[in-house]
């Protein structure tokens, strides 16, 4: 069913907050882990690829405070988001938008894949065709 305009903006709000709240969390990691470089220590490849999305995150997060405290810019953040859909931080991500994306990288990698099955088949009938 069709959800009411209160319960809208309330599901909207608690997916604000848990975005903030995953941010927090995933900063409190961040720093543990910049603290370790500055002492030495090597980070595996998995803490580096997530010590960069967080960063990244809370540059990003800089635009997107802008409409949150300037008052009723939050009505423009939608036409923002359809311009520059990589404004928001990765904890704000919706699960379908998780989707598309993953749906968008799988497609362009069989296209990939497509492309050099028939470029190894033609390469294939050349010495072939060279050989016999």
């Amino acid at each position: 069913g069709k959800k009411s305009l209160r319960q809208r903006v309330v599901d909207e709000l608690k997916h604000y907050y848990d975005g903030f709240h995953l941010l927090w969390i995933d900063t409190k990691v961040a720093a543990r882990m910049v603290w370790r470089l500055l002492h030495g220590q090597v980070l595996t490849r998995r803490e580096r690829r997530r010590l960069l999305r967080t960063c990244a995150d809370l540059f990003r997060l800089v635009p997107f405070l802008v409409f949150v405290i300037v008052p009723f810019m939050e009505f423009l953040l939608p036409v923002f988001l359809k311009l520059f859909p990589q404004m928001l931080p990765s904890t704000f991500e919706t699960e379908s938008k998780k989707e598309e994306k993953q749906k968008k990288k799988l497609n362009a990698k069989l296209e990939l894949a497509k492309f050099l099955r028939e470029t190894i088949v033609e390469v294939a009938k050349r010495n072939k065709a060279d050989t016999g």
